[in-house]
Protein backbone atom coordinates (compact mmCIF):
# COMPACT_ATOMS: atom_id res chain seq x y z
CA UNK A 1 0.00 0.00 0.00
CA UNK A 2 1.19 3.58 -0.58
CA UNK A 3 0.30 6.77 1.26
CA UNK A 4 1.82 10.09 2.21
CA UNK A 5 3.28 10.44 5.68
CA UNK A 6 5.23 13.55 6.64
CA UNK A 7 5.52 14.41 2.96
CA UNK A 8 6.95 11.02 1.98
CA UNK A 9 5.28 8.74 -0.50
CA UNK A 10 5.60 5.36 1.22
CA UNK A 11 4.99 2.19 -0.73
CA UNK A 12 5.01 -0.92 1.45
CA UNK A 13 4.83 -4.55 0.41
CA UNK A 14 6.72 -7.84 0.18
CA UNK A 15 9.46 -9.38 -1.92
CA UNK A 16 7.40 -11.88 -3.87
CA UNK A 17 4.01 -13.30 -2.95
CA UNK A 18 4.02 -14.91 0.54
CA UNK A 19 0.32 -15.71 0.11
CA UNK A 20 -1.93 -16.22 -2.90
CA UNK A 21 -1.70 -13.50 -5.53
CA UNK A 22 -5.35 -12.62 -5.08
CA UNK A 23 -5.13 -12.27 -1.29
CA UNK A 24 -1.94 -10.29 -1.55
CA UNK A 25 -3.34 -7.83 -4.07
CA UNK A 26 -6.39 -7.34 -1.88
CA UNK A 27 -4.05 -6.36 0.95
CA UNK A 28 -1.22 -4.37 -0.64
CA UNK A 29 -0.79 -2.05 -3.61
CA UNK A 30 2.76 -2.97 -4.60
CA UNK A 31 4.94 -6.09 -4.88
CA UNK A 32 8.54 -6.76 -5.77
CA UNK A 33 8.28 -9.39 -8.49
CA UNK A 34 11.25 -11.65 -7.80
CA UNK A 35 10.23 -14.78 -9.70
CA UNK A 36 11.96 -13.02 -12.61
CA UNK A 37 15.26 -13.54 -10.77
CA UNK A 38 14.94 -17.30 -11.28
CA UNK A 39 13.03 -17.68 -14.53
CA UNK A 40 12.26 -15.66 -17.65
CA UNK A 41 8.47 -15.41 -17.86
CA UNK A 42 6.66 -15.63 -21.18
CA UNK A 43 5.18 -12.33 -22.40
CA UNK A 44 1.68 -13.78 -22.36
CA UNK A 45 2.17 -14.77 -18.71
CA UNK A 46 3.33 -11.27 -17.82
CA UNK A 47 0.32 -9.78 -19.63
CA UNK A 48 -1.95 -12.01 -17.55
CA UNK A 49 -0.29 -10.77 -14.35
CA UNK A 50 -0.98 -7.20 -15.38
CA UNK A 51 -4.52 -7.81 -16.56
CA UNK A 52 -5.61 -9.77 -13.47
CA UNK A 53 -4.11 -7.29 -10.99
CA UNK A 54 -6.07 -4.23 -9.87
CA UNK A 55 -5.49 -1.22 -12.11
CA UNK A 56 -3.72 0.74 -9.37
CA UNK A 57 -1.51 -2.21 -8.35
CA UNK A 58 2.21 -1.62 -8.89
CA UNK A 59 5.02 -4.03 -9.70
CA UNK A 60 8.75 -3.60 -9.33
CA UNK A 61 10.94 -6.17 -11.08
CA UNK A 62 14.02 -8.02 -9.88
CA UNK A 63 16.54 -8.65 -12.67
CA UNK A 64 17.39 -12.24 -13.62
CA UNK A 65 20.36 -13.87 -11.92
CA UNK A 66 22.02 -14.37 -15.32
CA UNK A 67 22.72 -10.63 -15.27
CA UNK A 68 23.92 -10.27 -11.69
CA UNK A 69 25.32 -13.66 -10.75
CA UNK A 70 26.28 -15.57 -13.92
CA UNK A 71 27.57 -12.76 -16.15
CA UNK A 72 28.23 -10.41 -13.23
CA UNK A 73 27.00 -7.16 -14.72
CA UNK A 74 28.78 -7.53 -18.06
CA UNK A 75 26.75 -5.58 -20.60
CA UNK A 76 27.86 -7.50 -23.69
CA UNK A 77 26.92 -10.84 -22.17
CA UNK A 78 23.60 -9.67 -20.76
CA UNK A 79 22.05 -7.72 -23.65
CA UNK A 80 19.39 -10.33 -24.35
CA UNK A 81 18.56 -10.78 -20.68
CA UNK A 82 18.28 -7.04 -20.19
CA UNK A 83 15.95 -6.70 -23.16
CA UNK A 84 13.74 -9.40 -21.63
CA UNK A 85 13.70 -7.60 -18.28
CA UNK A 86 12.78 -4.32 -19.94
CA UNK A 87 9.96 -6.04 -21.81
CA UNK A 88 8.63 -7.45 -18.54
CA UNK A 89 8.79 -3.99 -16.97
CA UNK A 90 7.01 -2.36 -19.88
CA UNK A 91 4.19 -4.90 -19.94
CA UNK A 92 3.68 -4.50 -16.19
CA UNK A 93 4.15 -0.74 -16.37
CA UNK A 94 6.82 -1.22 -13.69
CA UNK A 95 8.88 1.85 -12.84
CA UNK A 96 11.78 0.17 -11.00
CA UNK A 97 14.22 -2.53 -12.12
CA UNK A 98 16.24 -4.00 -9.24
CA UNK A 99 19.70 -5.55 -9.57
CA UNK A 100 20.94 -7.64 -6.63
CA UNK A 101 24.56 -8.79 -6.75
CA UNK A 102 25.91 -11.55 -4.48
CA UNK A 103 28.39 -11.11 -1.63
CA UNK A 104 31.09 -12.56 -3.92
CA UNK A 105 30.64 -9.50 -6.14
CA UNK A 106 33.32 -7.28 -4.59
CA UNK A 107 33.99 -3.52 -4.64
CA UNK A 108 36.77 -4.14 -7.15
CA UNK A 109 33.94 -4.51 -9.69
CA UNK A 110 32.60 -1.01 -9.02
CA UNK A 111 34.10 0.66 -12.08
CA UNK A 112 32.93 -2.15 -14.35
CA UNK A 113 29.46 -1.87 -12.85
CA UNK A 114 29.50 1.89 -13.39
CA UNK A 115 30.16 1.26 -17.09
CA UNK A 116 27.32 -1.26 -17.13
CA UNK A 117 24.79 1.25 -15.78
CA UNK A 118 26.16 4.08 -17.91
CA UNK A 119 25.85 2.14 -21.18
CA UNK A 120 22.57 0.38 -20.38
CA UNK A 121 19.67 2.02 -22.19
CA UNK A 122 17.32 2.28 -19.24
CA UNK A 123 14.72 4.22 -21.22
CA UNK A 124 12.28 5.49 -18.56
CA UNK A 125 13.15 2.98 -15.84
CA UNK A 126 14.46 3.74 -12.38
CA UNK A 127 17.49 1.52 -11.73
CA UNK A 128 18.20 0.23 -8.23
CA UNK A 129 21.21 -1.79 -7.11
CA UNK A 130 21.70 -3.87 -3.97
CA UNK A 131 25.39 -4.79 -3.57
CA UNK A 132 25.53 -7.41 -0.82
CA UNK A 133 28.23 -8.36 1.65
CA UNK A 134 30.36 -6.73 4.38
CA UNK A 135 33.02 -5.57 1.92
CA UNK A 136 30.66 -2.81 0.79
CA UNK A 137 30.26 -1.39 4.31
CA UNK A 138 33.57 0.45 5.05
CA UNK A 139 33.26 4.25 4.91
CA UNK A 140 35.80 4.64 2.11
CA UNK A 141 34.00 2.10 -0.07
CA UNK A 142 30.64 3.74 0.62
CA UNK A 143 32.05 7.11 -0.47
CA UNK A 144 33.24 5.65 -3.77
CA UNK A 145 29.90 3.92 -4.24
CA UNK A 146 28.05 7.16 -3.54
CA UNK A 147 30.04 9.04 -6.16
CA UNK A 148 29.27 6.44 -8.81
CA UNK A 149 25.56 6.06 -8.03
CA UNK A 150 24.96 9.78 -7.72
CA UNK A 151 26.67 10.42 -11.04
CA UNK A 152 24.59 7.74 -12.77
CA UNK A 153 21.36 8.29 -10.80
CA UNK A 154 21.12 4.68 -9.64
CA UNK A 155 19.39 4.12 -6.30
CA UNK A 156 21.38 2.30 -3.62
CA UNK A 157 19.33 -0.54 -2.10
CA UNK A 158 19.98 -1.57 1.49
CA UNK A 159 18.43 -3.14 4.53
CA UNK A 160 18.10 0.00 6.71
CA UNK A 161 18.78 -1.98 9.89
CA UNK A 162 22.22 -2.81 8.49
CA UNK A 163 23.09 0.42 6.68
CA UNK A 164 21.36 3.36 5.05
CA UNK A 165 21.63 4.03 1.32
CA UNK A 166 24.45 6.28 0.16
CA UNK A 167 22.28 7.65 -2.66
CA UNK A 168 18.61 7.41 -3.58
CA UNK A 169 17.71 10.21 -5.96
CA UNK A 170 13.93 10.50 -6.14
CA UNK A 171 13.40 6.80 -5.40
CA UNK A 172 14.51 5.17 -2.16
CA UNK A 173 14.32 1.37 -2.16
CA UNK A 174 14.67 -0.57 1.10
CA UNK A 175 14.62 -4.35 1.52
CA UNK A 176 14.31 -5.89 4.98
CA UNK A 177 15.77 -9.38 5.31
CA UNK A 178 15.74 -9.71 9.07
CA UNK A 179 18.85 -9.65 11.23
CA UNK A 180 18.76 -12.85 13.22
CA UNK A 181 21.29 -15.66 13.20
CA UNK A 182 19.80 -16.97 9.95
CA UNK A 183 18.74 -14.62 7.18
CA UNK A 184 14.97 -14.47 6.64
CA UNK A 185 14.25 -16.35 9.92
CA UNK A 186 13.12 -13.22 11.68
CA UNK A 187 10.04 -11.42 12.95
CA UNK A 188 10.16 -7.67 13.54
CA UNK A 189 9.02 -6.39 16.92
CA UNK A 190 6.77 -3.37 17.31
CA UNK A 191 9.76 -1.46 18.65
CA UNK A 192 11.76 -2.24 15.52
CA UNK A 193 8.90 -1.26 13.23
CA UNK A 194 8.71 2.05 15.06
CA UNK A 195 12.42 2.54 14.41
CA UNK A 196 11.85 1.67 10.75
CA UNK A 197 9.27 4.44 10.53
CA UNK A 198 11.81 6.90 11.93
CA UNK A 199 14.37 5.73 9.38
CA UNK A 200 11.84 6.27 6.58
CA UNK A 201 11.46 9.88 7.69
CA UNK A 202 15.10 10.38 6.73
CA UNK A 203 13.91 10.48 3.12
CA UNK A 204 11.36 13.22 3.79
CA UNK A 205 12.44 15.59 1.02
CA UNK A 206 10.54 16.83 -2.03
CA UNK A 207 8.64 14.30 -4.08
CA UNK A 208 10.78 11.28 -3.26
CA UNK A 209 9.06 7.89 -3.27
CA UNK A 210 10.11 5.33 -0.68
CA UNK A 211 9.63 1.61 -1.35
CA UNK A 212 9.82 -0.61 1.74
CA UNK A 213 9.76 -4.33 1.01
CA UNK A 214 9.82 -7.02 3.70
CA UNK A 215 11.74 -10.18 2.81
CA UNK A 216 11.60 -12.27 5.99
CA UNK A 217 9.53 -15.33 6.81
CA UNK A 218 6.79 -13.27 8.48
CA UNK A 219 6.88 -10.59 5.78
CA UNK A 220 3.14 -10.57 5.12
CA UNK A 221 2.28 -10.04 8.77
CA UNK A 222 5.10 -7.57 9.46
CA UNK A 223 4.26 -5.42 6.44
CA UNK A 224 0.62 -5.19 7.54
CA UNK A 225 1.56 -4.23 11.08
CA UNK A 226 3.99 -1.59 9.82
CA UNK A 227 1.37 -0.16 7.47
CA UNK A 228 -1.19 0.03 10.27
CA UNK A 229 1.27 1.79 12.56
CA UNK A 230 2.19 4.41 9.96
CA UNK A 231 -1.47 5.04 9.12
CA UNK A 232 -2.80 5.26 12.68
CA UNK A 233 0.16 5.80 14.97
CA UNK A 234 -0.76 2.64 16.89
CA UNK A 235 0.16 -1.00 16.59
CA UNK A 236 -2.81 -3.32 16.00
CA UNK A 237 -3.73 -5.60 18.86
CA UNK A 238 -2.85 -9.24 18.16
CA UNK A 239 -5.75 -11.67 17.79
CA UNK A 240 -4.32 -14.04 20.35
CA UNK A 241 -1.98 -13.33 23.25
CA UNK A 242 -0.44 -15.08 26.20
CA UNK A 243 -0.70 -18.85 26.55
CA UNK A 244 -2.77 -19.27 23.36
CA UNK A 245 -0.20 -17.33 21.35
CA UNK A 246 2.60 -19.54 22.63
CA UNK A 247 0.57 -22.69 21.99
CA UNK A 248 -0.18 -21.53 18.46
CA UNK A 249 3.55 -21.37 17.70
CA UNK A 250 4.42 -24.61 19.49
CA UNK A 251 1.77 -26.50 17.53
CA UNK A 252 3.39 -25.59 14.21
CA UNK A 253 6.15 -28.12 14.77
CA UNK A 254 5.85 -31.78 13.84
CA UNK A 255 6.09 -34.18 16.79
CA UNK A 256 7.94 -35.98 18.23
CA UNK A 257 10.58 -33.27 18.28
CA UNK A 258 13.53 -32.07 20.30
CA UNK A 259 14.30 -28.91 22.21
CA UNK A 260 16.96 -28.10 19.63
CA UNK A 261 14.50 -28.42 16.76
CA UNK A 262 11.97 -26.27 18.59
CA UNK A 263 14.57 -23.57 19.07
CA UNK A 264 15.61 -23.69 15.40
CA UNK A 265 12.09 -23.75 13.94
CA UNK A 266 10.21 -21.46 16.32
CA UNK A 267 12.75 -19.67 18.52
CA UNK A 268 12.91 -16.66 16.18
CA UNK A 269 9.19 -15.97 16.39
CA UNK A 270 7.61 -13.36 18.64
CA UNK A 271 4.62 -13.79 20.93
CA UNK A 272 2.79 -11.20 23.00
CA UNK A 273 2.06 -11.94 26.63
CA UNK A 274 -0.86 -10.63 28.68
CA UNK A 275 1.15 -7.59 29.78
CA UNK A 276 1.47 -6.52 26.11
CA UNK A 277 5.14 -7.38 26.20
CA UNK A 278 6.58 -9.03 23.11
CA UNK A 279 9.09 -11.82 23.75
CA UNK A 280 11.01 -14.20 21.55
CA UNK A 281 10.01 -17.82 21.70
CA UNK A 282 13.67 -18.67 22.25
CA UNK A 283 13.56 -16.94 25.62
CA UNK A 284 10.59 -19.08 26.65
CA UNK A 285 11.96 -22.32 25.24
CA UNK A 286 15.11 -21.94 27.33
CA UNK A 287 12.96 -23.06 30.27
CA UNK A 288 12.53 -26.54 28.81
CA UNK A 289 14.34 -29.15 30.88
CA UNK A 290 14.17 -32.18 28.61
CA UNK A 291 15.65 -32.96 25.20
CA UNK A 292 12.66 -34.71 23.60
CA UNK A 293 8.94 -33.95 23.41
CA UNK A 294 6.16 -36.11 22.06
CA UNK A 295 3.42 -33.50 21.80
CA UNK A 296 2.67 -29.76 22.02
CA UNK A 297 0.89 -30.42 25.32
CA UNK A 298 4.12 -31.75 26.82
CA UNK A 299 5.94 -28.59 25.83
CA UNK A 300 3.21 -26.30 27.13
CA UNK A 301 3.03 -28.14 30.46
CA UNK A 302 6.73 -27.65 31.02
CA UNK A 303 6.67 -23.99 30.00
CA UNK A 304 4.04 -23.32 32.67
CA UNK A 305 2.45 -20.41 30.83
Amino acid sequence: MSWRANGIMLKVGCCGYPVSMRRYQETFKVVELNSTFYKYPKPETVKKWRETAPKEFEFTVKAHQDITHKHRMNLEQTCESLDTMKTVCHILDAKVLLFQTPASFKPEKLQETAEFFEQFNRENLVLAWEPRGPLWEPAETREKLKAVLENLDVSHVTDPFRSMPVYTGKTAYLRLHGHGERMYYYQYSNEELGILHEKAKFFDTGDRQVYIFFNNLTMFEDAQIFRSYVETGFFPKPIIIGREAVKNVVCRTRYPTTKTELMEKTGWRLVELENHKQVKMADLLKRLLHSNYGSPEAVMKELEI
